[in-house]
Order: C-alpha cells, then sequence, then structure tokens
C-alpha cells in the first residue's frame, strides 16, 4: 500500500463530530468508533474475550457512519425496552411499529438531536 489519503480532511472532521454525538452509544454497547487517520474512522462491534470485536467496519463518508450509528442506537433502544416480553423476537420494525406514539417521537427526536450534534446533512431519510 502507498502513502494515500482514503478519507478527505475535511470528511474526516464530520466523522469525528458523529462519532463525539454518538459517545452514549459507546457506554451503552459494545461499539467503539476509531479515528484510524488517513483510512478513516473504524467501528468495532461485538467484543468478545480473549480475541476482542468481532466486526471492523471502516468508514470515510460521515453520512454512511451517521446512518450506521443510529440504527446501532435506535436498535439498542427498541431491544432494551422491549425486553422480557413477547416483543423482543420481532424485528426491529415491528417492534418500532408496536410502540406507543409518545417513544416513537421520542425516538425520532433523538435521531434530530444526533444529527443536530454531528451537523450532518443526510441526503436521504432512512425509513424504519
Amino acid at each position: 500500500m502507498g502513502k494515500g489519503r482514503y478519507i478527505t480532511d475535511e470528511e474526516r472532521k464530520k466523522c469525528q463530530k458523529v462519532a463525539e454525538a454518538f459517545e452514549e452509544l459507546y457506554e451503552r454497547t459494545d461499539i467503539a468508533v476509531i479515528d484510524v487517520g488517513k483510512y478513516g474512522f473504524v467501528k468495532l462491534q461485538y467484543y468478545k474475550l480473549p480475541v476482542g470485536f468481532d466486526t471492523a467496519v471502516t468508514y470515510r463518508n460521515s453520512e454512511s457512519l451517521f446512518n450506521d450509528l443510529w440504527f446501532d442506537w435506535m436498535y439498542d433502544q427498541l431491544l432494551t425496552t422491549v425486553l422480557g416480553t413477547p416483543l423482543v423476537d420481532l424485528d426491529y420494525k415491528e417492534i418500532y411499529k408496536r410502540l406507543p406514539k409518545e417513544k416513537q417521537e421520542e425516538i425520532m427526536a433523538r435521531r434530530d438531536y444526533f444529527r443536530e450534534m454531528s451537523g450532518v446533512e443526510l441526503s436521504r431519510e432512512e425509513n424504519l
């Protein structure tokens, strides 16, 4: 491999803001987002002793990183909400649909909060 850059300085700054916006996710789950310099940002997930993280995904685009972290945050919230109930066996879209309207609005308000904190402009809205 050469000395090339795989992420622009501008995208690196944007990705850093996204990573910082989702810090609460890292405290609640086994996810970590690491700045790997010229290569971009790596999301490490599913930590298992003694081997370490099971999954590593590299991001060079802040919108992709945002969408992935948003999904992880939302999935964590949905599972936490239905843990110990029969709803836990449903997929996340079905769980979301069965939540009270107030809880749905609360979750989507957090998405707006994360978007504001990260400064990311999404080119398209991800639907549930």
